[in-house]
C-alpha cells in the first residue's frame, strides 16, 4: 500500500464542499456535483457566459457583449456564480479555502482550452496593496499561477497594479462599476516590457459588468500587447 493509498485509509477523502465521502481528492459528492452550475455547451466567446442553441457557432456572442464594446479578444468561465459555485467561489476569495485552487485552476483550464494559445503570457487581476495585507492573498493570482503551470504557459503574477483603491464592486450598478475601475490598473512599471507584442491571458475570479478585465485588457493594449483573452472562475448572469 502505498503513502496516498495510506493517508486515504486514514483520511478518506471528502467532498470540496461537504462532508460526504468521495471516491479521489479534490472531487464533489453526486448531490453537489448536480448543485454546481458548470458552464457547457455554446458559449458567448466574449465573456463565457452560457447561450441558447447548438454548440456551433464558435463566435457567438450574448446581449451584453453586442451592445458592449469590450477590449479582450475572447472570453471563459467554468462556473455560472449561483447555487454551489457561489458558496465555492465565496469560500475561496473569503474563507481561506486555498485547497480550492488546484479544482478551480482545472475548471478553469478546461473552459479556456478552445482560446489558448502556446505563447500567451498569463496574469491575474490585481489587489490593491491594502486589500491584499489584509487578505493575505490575491486568489487571482493562485488561480493564475496553477492554470499556468498546468498549461505550460508563462507566468507574471505582477504584471499590472491597482493603482488606487477601488473598494469592493459588489452592490454597484454597470455604468458605476466601469466608472469606479477607470484607470485604476496599470502596468507595472518594471514589467511592462513583457506585455508589448504578446497575446496576455487575464485571470479573476468573478467576471460581473467585465469592468475589471476591461480596465486590465486596456493597461495592457496601453503596453503594445496584441491581443487579450479572459478567463473567471465564474460568471455572474441575469436572471431571466
Amino acid at each position: 500500500m502505498g503513502m496516498q493509498d495510506l493517508l486515504h485509509v486514514v483520511y478518506p477523502p471528502q467532498c470540496l464542499t461537504c462532508d460526504a465521502r468521495v471516491t479521489t481528492d479534490f472531487g464533489l459528492c453526486g448531490e453537489c456535483w448536480r448543485d454546481t452550475p458548470f458552464i457547457s455547451g455554446l458559449v458567448c466567446h466574449h465573456c463565457g457566459i452560457p447561450l441558447p442553441g447548438e454548440d456551433n457557432d464558435p463566435l457567438a456572442l450574448c446581449d451584453e457583449c453586442i451592445a458592449t464594446a469590450r477590449p479582450w479578444s475572447q472570453g471563459r468561465a467554468a462556473l455560472l456564480y449561483k447555487e454551489n459555485a457561489r458558496r465555492i467561489t465565496l469560500a475561496f476569495k473569503h474563507g481561506d479555502r486555498l485547497d480550492l485552487t488546484r479544482p478551480a485552476a482545472a475548471w478553469m483550464l478546461r473552459a479556456a482550452a478552445p482560446i489558448l494559445l502556446p505563447d500567451m503570457l498569463v496574469a491575474p487581476i490585481p489587489l490593491h496593496w491594502t486589500r491584499l495585507l489584509k487578505r493575505r492573498y490575491n486568489q487571482a493570482a493562485l488561480l493564475s499561477r496553477a492554470i499556468a503551470r498546468t498549461a505550460g504557459l508563462q507566468h507574471c503574477p505582477d504584471l499590472l497594479i491597482r493603482s488606487r483603491n477601488t473598494y469592493s464592486q459588489e452592490g454597484r450598478g454597470r455604468e458605476d462599476r466601469f466608472a469606479n475601475m477607470a484607470t485604476a490598473l496599470t502596468a507595472h512599471p518594471r514589467r511592462a516590457a513583457r506585455i508589448e507584442g504578446r497575446h496576455i491571458l487575464l485571470v479573476d475570479d468573478v467576471m460581473t459588468s467585465g469592468a475589471t478585465f476591461a480596465a486590465a485588457a486596456e493597461a495592457c493594449i496601453a503596453q503594445g500587447a496584441i491581443g487579450i483573452s479572459v478567463l473567471a472562475l465564474a460568471r455572474v448572469a441575469k436572471e431571466a
